[in-house]
């Protein structure tokens, strides 16, 4: 990897978190999480190798207030700064504010976030596509189709028969400057209808597809050097990935207290033959789950020789949960998972 950023500020929680946290180490790269004062103990602070609290549990006060984020990227001495969540990649102001302090941003600059509407809400189309933008062009690009439930995105996956053509405006990304990752919404009229940065639900069908690291390509793109995209031998394949999430009712805390998933990617090439399966969790047994935040307690990716594959494999991870004290969507998740393995594709491969 072409590397010019050695350490980066993760500003973002939870189960995303802490899996760019975990791809950072596998980069040498030195990761600095934030947290609010609920979370002093929370996954992603142990797993990083510094951390910073930025101030009380209101979000507005701490994970996404651009002056504190600035200021403890500063006070870390680090290189750059990368955003998870698109509530904060797609931010121009935060994007604007770390460029002036003399920082890195990981993303799209400012004033392409700014004519780009980023509003930093994850593309709720039901299609769609994923891609790795430098000014080269647009690499590793992913189609998929998404289930949401209220709103709350559940499952992304690789159609069977791709989604048409790309719209022009789409195409243009490149051009007008936009610089790492992209999540698209395409609307029933086939153009554009959202654009959003950062790592969101879909970004690991990416991964699982190519069997790449979102994160490496992130930081490649912000070092300016981004050099040519990995393709490794069989790629793309069938991917799927799913968000497990907590069912209490907003505001209210719990405690987790069984194993969620959490199964590491696996370093090197990917398998070209049957299932590859990637989970991450925010939480351990102890944790509490506090009533301030979403209420994602983990992320399973899959991919396979076809979609059937890929969501069955999933599903395998997501059956049989042991007791984790909160209530959680799996089993409904686990349903729109088997439509995908056996009424999308009727022979079930």
């Amino acid at each position: 990897m072409v590397q010019a950023v050695e350490s980066v500020l993760v500003a973002g929680r939870g189960p995303m978190a802490c899996a760019v946290i975990r791809a950072c180490g596998r980069l040498g790269v030195k990761a600095v999480a934030v947290y609010s004062e609920p979370e002093r103990d929370a996954r992603h602070v142990r797993l990083a190798d510094e951390s910073v609290l930025l101030g009380p549990a209101p979000a507005t006060e701490s994970y996404l207030d651009v002056r504190r984020l600035v200021e403890a990227a500063r006070r870390t001495r680090v290189d750059a700064v990368l955003p998870v969540p698109p509530a904060l990649a797609g931010s121009a102001r935060l994007a604007a504010a770390v460029a002036d302090a003399g920082l890195t941003w990981v993303g799209p600059p400012a004033d392409v976030l700014e004519r780009l509407g980023g509003d930093g809400v994850e593309p709720a189309s039901e299609r769609g596509f994923l891609a790795w933008v430098t000014a080269a062009g647009l690499h590793h690009v992913t189609p998929v189709l998404r289930d949401r439930a209220g709103g709350t995105p559940r499952v992304s996956w690789t159609p069977v028969d791709g989604v048409g053509p790309l719209p022009a405006a789409a195409r243009r990304l490149p051009e007008i400057g936009w610089r790492g990752l992209v999540t698209v919404g395409i609307d029933p009229d086939g153009e554009l209808a959202e654009v959003a940065a950062g790592f969101s639900l879909d970004m690991a069908v990416l991964e699982r597809a190519h069997g790449v690291d979102a994160v490496e390509l992130a930081l490649r793109s912000a070092s300016g050097r981004p050099g040519e995209p990995t393709v490794l031998p069989g790629t793309p394949r069938a991917a799927v990935a799913v968000q497990l999430r907590s069912t209490l009712p907003p505001g209210t805390a719990g405690r987790v207290t069984g194993r969620l998933p959490d199964i590491r990617a696996r370093a090197g090439r990917r398998p070209l033959l049957g299932p590859e399966v990637v989970a991450d969790s925010g939480y351990e047994p102890g944790d509490r789950l506090d009533g301030w935040y979403d209420a994602l307690l983990a992320t399973v990716s899959a991919a396979g020789p076809s979609p059937a594959r890929a969501a069955s494999a999933a599903t395998d991870v997501l059956t049989d949960l042991p007791e984790i004290g909160v209530p959680h969507d799996g089993a409904p998740v686990r349903g729109v998972l088997q439509r995908i393995a056996g009424t999308l594709v009727p022979d079930g491969r």
